[in-house]
């Protein structure tokens, strides 16, 4: 039986518009793709067509959400997707297949049992092969924002840390956005929004990230709004 989960967040639509952070953030991952690839959550297929350039031998969109699922495969029919790519309905729970890449891309946080999760990812993952996860930093900013998108929890280094498979071992954990950190502080204690607007959207997007890829190299990405982490299983 196929795993299905009906996703009801309407962030997707929103953040599809921040052009200069999916810059940024995949400026950090897409070096370490390889390979086979599995996303996980696929969602509007707006990760793979930043991501994939068609370089990776394969790679797998898993969506568990029927509405979304029958959206990628209408944008694979559309060719809107590289020619290496797979659609595939369900969870991990689905999968039979070993990849050398894994990514979570704004994705483990609507897990709940993350650590089940990470370690049946890491049982799929070919030797050499890398988990890449970017999710939300730091418990202490969550918002009613992140309630009503369905996120359980924000993550630091150590709790990434504590939920990842012995035999992977980190390559590399960062937190990238340090003025977003600030504008989800103040929405934290002061605002509370459960969704931005989207000139909130766009104001971050063109005015702020451009100042956090100064700001995070400078505080060296001790702190910041997402942390991208990056783990390698031994050989």
């Amino acid at each position: 039986m196929i795993n299905s989960i009906t996703y009801e967040g309407k962030e997707l639509e929103l953040f599809k518009h921040a052009k200069n952070w999916k810059t940024y953030f995949s400026g950090q991952i897409k070096p370490f793709i390889k390979g086979r690839v599995l996303e996980v959550g696929a969602g509007l297929g707006a990760t793979t067509q930043l991501l994939n350039d068609g370089t990776a031998k394969q790679w797998t969109l898993l969506e568990p959400d029927e509405k979304m699922n029958d959206l990628l495969r209408n944008k694979k029919s559309k060719n809107e997707f590289q020619a290496n790519c797979h659609i595939k309905k369900g969870t991990l729970l689905d999968v039979n297949e070993k990849y050398d890449t894994i990514i979570y891309i704004d994705v483990l946080e609507h897990i709940k049992s993350d650590v089940e999760e990470v370690k049946l990812a890491a049982s799929l993952l070919e030797p050499g092969g890398s988990i890449i996860i970017l999710a939300p930093a730091f418990n202490f900013l969550y918002s009613p924002f992140d309630k009503q998108i369905g996120h359980y929890r924000r993550y630091n280094k150590k709790m990434l840390s504590d939920i990842i498979p012995e035999n992977l071992i980190q390559f590399r954990t960062g937190y990238y956005d340090t003025i977003g950190f600030f504008a989800a502080l103040i929405n934290r204690l002061f605002l509370k929004q459960e969704y931005p607007t989207q000139k909130q959207i766009l104001f971050w997007d063109k005015l702020m990230i451009p100042v956090s890829k100064i700001t995070d190299k400078i505080f060296f990405h001790q702190f910041g709004k997402s942390v991208i982490s990056i783990w390698n299983k031994q050989v």
